[in-house]
């Protein structure tokens, strides 16, 4: 939903009851209540994308305790515990 808002300014008006008047109208369009509620939106991640990224995640992790095992980084290197 779009909506431009035009407001021109009348003769003898001055800045803030310009603004005034313009904001009234965005409220009244209903577009600031709008984007607000699109604000933070998360996108539902499909279960093979999710499940491929937790198997990413499992091998990084694996990975990174082998190397602490080995003593090639320590677990203040990485930030684990």
């Amino acid at each position: 939903m779009v909506a431009n808002v035009k407001v021109e300014r009348n003769t003898n008006e001055n800045n803030l009851n310009l603004l005034r008047r313009f904001t009234k109208r965005v409220q009244g369009s209903g577009v600031l209540r709008k984007v607000r509620s699109h604000r933070y939106y998360v996108k539902v991640i499909s279960p093979n994308v999710r499940k491929k990224k937790t198997l990413q995640n499992l091998t990084y992790k694996g990975k990174i305790n082998e190397l602490i095992k080995l003593g090639k980084i320590t677990p203040k290197q990485h930030g684990t515990r």
